[in-house]
This record gives structure tokens, sequence and C-alpha cells, in this order.
């Protein structure tokens, strides 16, 4: 489920944003960085502010910068969470963007990806993002998966994964707390047949590897770190 910790720290949106450009891929706009020869790709799924947040953008053009061609594609056809919109609170706005959604919309991208004869795809999902990953990887349409700070993610989907997953959780996080974090530790722990890798970040609450304030050392420290995890782990499972 969504909660209030999924809204705060709103990002300003901004469509010029980024190093990359906007273009449509699987009939979706989508925000592309990195070298589009490059045969490593990486699908980063927004949380419910969408694809035009600058922080996510840039966290895109990072990894792009390591050697992979990373895609961002805009999940909400135009229509990110706005919390400024009172009369469209995020229980109502929801219902037009169910996170099942995310998988249907994610299909068409990865046949176009593979078109261009690209078949190593990896994805991580934020927040929102997470049940759409999840799918992707019980499907196998992607060979790794990271979670950060996830929602709408349950014991069974977790279960239901069977390729390389990472999960980043927050110390300080009501919408998926540590406890929960650990239950889905201790089922890939039991399947020894799936490589995984879980941390609960310190001092940090959900949202922090995306939304954070940029003039804060501690909290750009904890997202490069999340950052380097998630490369560290496509570098080992892509590469």
């Amino acid at each position: 489920m969504l909660g209030p910790a999924c809204c705060s720290n709103p990002p300003i949106l901004n469509s010029f944003s980024g190093a990359g450009h906007v273009a449509k891929l699987g009939g979706v706009d989508a925000y592309l960085t990195g070298s589009p020869l490059c045969t490593f790709v990486i699908l980063l799924v927004s949380d419910i502010f969408g694809y035009k947040a600058p922080i996510l953008r840039m966290f895109a053009d990072k990894v792009a910068a390591t050697g992979y061609y990373v895609v961002v594609p805009d999940f909400f056809n135009g229509d990110p969470y706005d919390p400024r919109n009172v009369d469209r609170p995020i229980d109502v706005w929801v219902k037009d963007h169910l996170p099942e959604t995310g998988f249907e919309v994610s299909q068409p991208i990865i046949e176009a990806l593979k078109s261009k004869g690209i078949s190593t795809i990896g994805a991580a999902g934020f927040c929102w993002g997470a049940k759409t990953v999840c799918e992707l990887g019980k499907s196998k349409l992607i060979q790794a998966a990271v979670l950060a700070h996830p929602s709408y993610i349950t014991v069974d989907d977790i279960n239901g994964v069977n390729i390389p997953i990472a999960i980043l959780g927050a110390e300080n996080d009501q919408v998926t707390p540590p406890e929960v974090i650990k239950q889905f530790e201790q089922v890939l722990a039991a399947n020894s047949e799936v490589d995984s890798f879980v941390k609960i970040f310190p001092n940090v609450s959900h949202g922090w590897t995306i939304r954070y304030d940029t003039k804060d050392p501690e909290a750009v420290k904890a997202s490069e770190e999340a950052r380097q995890i998630l490369l560290d782990w496509f570098d080992k499972h892509l590469k």
C-alpha cells in the first residue's frame, strides 16, 4: 500500500532536466540516457512522481555513465501524482494508476528493446515501481532486479521472483518497515537458487534514494551508497 511517506519530499518536476532526452519507446514516452549502442540496459521504474523528477534523472545519468543504456519510462502517461491537487488525493490518484498496470506498460518497452538486439536487461523499482519490477522478475523478462524502499510488495511477491534480486530498505519506513524487509530476506535466504542481497539503511526514511535534500551531505551520501550497490549488483549479473 501507499502511505504518507510515499508523498513526502515531492520533487519539482522538470521536463528538461537531465543529460539525456525523451523519445517514444514501446509506445511510451521515456527518458533515455547513455549510449544507445550499449547492449546492457537498465530500466528504472519511478515512484508516484514519475519520470520528470530531476533527482531520478540525475540518478539515471550517473548509472548510464558507468556503461549502461538507461530507460526511465513515463508509466503514468503524463499524469504523475500532484500533491497540490487537493481534489485528487493519493488514494484517488492511485485508482487510475494501480501498480499492477506497470507490468503491462513495461512489456512493449522490453519488446522494443529486444527488437534492437538488446537481450540483457536489469530493472530497478522505487516505491510504486517495485511491484512492476517484481512482476518482471517473476516472468523472467529481465535478468536482475533491485527494489528500493518498495511499496505494495508482499512475501508472496518475493517468493515468486526467480532472478537475482537486491532489496534496499529504510530504517525509518512505515510503508515497508524493517521487520517486513527482514521477512523478505528470510524468504530469499531459504531459496539457494536465487542470488540475493538485502540491506536496511540506517537513519533514512522511505524515498531516500531519489527524494532527498541535495544540500544535506548525509542524505546525498546515503543515496550514493544505494546507487553503488545497485551498480555493483547489475555489474555482477548483467555484464
